[in-house]
């Protein structure tokens, strides 16, 4: 069933603007869940920390760690720090390691960075997902905002899918192909299709100047039966819709993206993307790098939660 499987947020926090994309049938947006940060730490209750070395599958070139100096929260805010240091740790996570064929393998990394996810704490099927985050500049610098399916329930990735919230490379790097002032460009993707080589993703991106003026930003997807809407700073910016999009694994309708996907925030440094973009490789100015994130919150639609629909034309 669609919802959080975790206790509501209390519904003072603001909701949000509305993304006029679609007719409204007089329905509001209901937050059921949320963090402020403003705890001393990491709530336990709400994130998960992730420790590993592998890479993510693109050649990133950071370990995870759990440490404070990777993942920590101050004055309201959480600070995922991206450092320049070798660090040895386990390839693998915890849930990863009984399908490798090494579990416990050990790789040793030139950067350490933070990652957590709502994985087994709250999930969602359908609803409007946001952060308000600061973001780190530089050359091989990948902050993103994501969720993954919260069961394989198609299969191994990408067949069940992966939402891609928001994601950036190399903000602020001048290069031939980058905007006007250096690249400032913020992305929202879909992964699905068939297993690696056949996976297919469709993107949607905007230039948005407001990312290299050193303020928080507001980055969400509105996610609802047959649709994607990406934001940034509460306006639309892009749409996918079904039939867009399918898995190799099953002719449901909307799959795979009619399933509850949980939440990651990860700052991740290097790998092939940013790597083959701008200048190519990593510049070491300016480490340690932060990614800061003010809150996220998660709303569902009052008018009809279980589909998503009715909200995006009114607030």
């Amino acid at each position: 069933m669609p919802g959080p499987t975790q206790s509501p947020t209390p519904s003072s926090t603001a909701a949000p603007t509305a993304a006029p994309t679609a007719a409204d049938t007089g329905g509001s947006w209901e937050l059921v869940w949320a963090d402020e940060f403003d705890a001393p730490s990491i709530d336990p209750t709400r994130w998960n920390l992730v420790a590993d070395c592998w890479g993510g599958g693109n050649r990133e070139q950071q370990c995870y760690t759990v440490r404070a100096e990777n993942v920590s929260v101050a004055n309201g805010v959480l600070m995922l720090t991206a450092r320049e240091e070798s660090f040895t740790g386990d390839a693998w996570t915890a849930h990863m390691k009984p399908s490798q064929a090494n579990p416990d393998e050990q790789r040793t990394q030139p950067f350490t960075s933070g990652k957590i996810t709502t994985k087994r704490l709250a999930s969602w099927q359908y609803g409007r997902s946001e952060m308000r985050a600061r973001l780190p500049h530089g050359q091989g610098t990948w902050p993103a905002f994501w969720m993954l399916p919260e069961n394989d329930d198609f299969g191994g990735w990408p067949l069940s899918g992966e939402i891609d919230i928001f994601e950036a490379v190399n903000h602020g790097v001048e290069c031939a192909n980058c905007e006007p002032g250096g690249e400032q460009s913020v992305l929202g993707t879909l992964h699905y299709g068939n297993r690696f080589p056949g996976n297919v993703h469709r993107s949607r991106e905007i230039a948005y100047p407001g990312v290299l003026d050193g303020e928080f930003h507001t980055y969400g997807v509105i996610w609802e039966e047959g649709r994607f809407t990406w934001l940034v700073d509460h306006e639309p910016f892009g749409t996918i819709a079904a039939p867009e999009w399918f898995t190799a694994a099953s002719n449901e309708t909307n799959a795979p993206f009619n399933r509850p996907f949980h939440l990651i925030l990860n700052f991740a440094v290097g790998g092939n993307w940013p790597e083959s973009a701008g200048l190519g490789g990593i510049s070491t100015n300016g480490f340690p790098k932060i990614m800061e994130v003010d809150w996220v919150r998660v709303w569902q639609c009052d008018a009809d939660a279980a589909s998503g629909l009715g909200c995006t034309g009114g607030t």
